[in-house]
C-alpha cells in the first residue's frame, strides 16, 4: 500500500483540471513542454509550473536528449492512486449488494 505522502501528491496534482490534460497527453508518448503548452491558453511558464507539480508527485519525469527536454508520464504513482481507490469501490459493492438483497427481500414479503 502506498503511503500517504504519496497519495497525497498525487491525489493533490490530479485535482487541476490542467494536469490531468497534461497526463492525459503524455498518455500518448513523450514530448516538449513548447508541445504541451500549445493547446492551453495559458503562458509557457504556467506550463511549466504544472509540470514541477506533476514532477514532485513523481507522475513526470522530463530527460534531456541534446536540446530537446522531452516530458514522460510516469505511471506508478498512478496505479497505486487506483489500487488504493479499488480497496474502498470493492467495499462500496458489498455495501450496495447487501443492500440489493435487503431490498430483494423486503419486496419479496
Amino acid at each position: 500500500m502506498p503511503s500517504s505522502d504519496t497519495l497525497s501528491s498525487t491525489f493533490a496534482a490530479l485535482a487541476d483540471p490542467t494536469r490531468r490534460a497534461i497526463l492525459a497527453r503524455l498518455a500518448q508518448g513523450e514530448t516538449t513542454v513548447a508541445e504541451l503548452s500549445k493547446p492551453f491558453s495559458v503562458s509557457a511558464p504556467a506550463i511549466t509550473k504544472h509540470l514541477k507539480v506533476l514532477q514532485r508527485a513523481g507522475l513526470v519525469s522530463q530527460g534531456r536528449q541534446a536540446q530537446w527536454r522531452p516530458c514522460k508520464l510516469e505511471a506508478a504513482p498512478l496505479r497505486e492512486a487506483a489500487e488504493w481507490v479499488t480497496q474502498y469501490r470493492q467495499n462500496w459493492e458489498e455495501q450496495l449488494d447487501r443492500m440489493e438483497s435487503y431490498l430483494a427481500q423486503l419486496q419479496s414479503r
